[in-house]
């Protein structure tokens, strides 16, 4: 089992990896979830997937992708758009709703925002939390490298269960949600203690 973090720069020393994470996430939010997203030969992509994102990968020997990740810096731009949880809250998406943080969304150089996360849904029971500690340990890496002190996400709100085991410091930073049968609630990760 390997990880890497992939951006613009470094994606083609990795192969098919990058398309793999794409097809991966069809395959867990589209397949699996139901989600209605952009989606072209076989791929999950939206307006998100920019040069300003990097995008983490836990992968078999075979290219196989078992877990993923997108994180982009609350400072992006692109069009009308900067990143999903700032853009939710301005009223530009309405499949999130706009009132799912307590606070402003920040715009700094030091948090990023956390998306499109997933593990497989096909790996079994028995490595799902050896994959989930992986993807934890290439954010730690990724943070570290790009200067990252704290990571804004929307996870499903169950995140309380598994953050102590995964070693994260998280806490909430919206209300709880319902959005397509699932509850979900913003979160704060940081990691301004393990920078050094």
């Amino acid at each position: 089992m390997q990880s890497t973090t992939l951006s613009f720069a470094n994606m083609h020393n990795h192969g098919e990896l990058f398309a793999n994470i794409l097809r991966a996430r069809r395959d867990s939010f589209i397949i699996k979830k139901g989600w209605d997203l952009p989606e072209t030969m076989g791929m999950e992509f939206d307006q998100y997937d920019t040069p300003a994102s990097r995008w983490l990968a836990v992968y078999d020997d075979t290219g196989n992708v078992l877990a993923g990740v997108r994180l982009t810096p609350t400072t992006a731009r692109c069009g009308i758009y900067s990143y999903m949880i700032r853009d939710a809250q301005n009223g530009l998406l309405d499949s999130i709703p706009h009132d799912l943080l307590y606070d402003d969304a920040p715009i700094d150089g030091g948090t990023w925002e956390v998306t499109r996360g997933f593990v497989a849904p096909d790996i079994p029971a028995s490595i799902r939390h050896r994959v989930r500690m992986k993807l934890v340990l290439e954010m730690l890496r990724t943070s570290r490298e790009l200067g990252v002190r704290r990571m804004l996400a929307l996870l499903p709100s169950n995140w309380h269960r598994w953050a102590a085991r995964c070693k994260l410091d998280m806490v909430a930073a919206g209300r709880n949600m319902n959005m397509g049968g699932i509850d979900y609630q913003a979160v704060w990760i940081d990691f301004s203690t393990q920078l050094h």
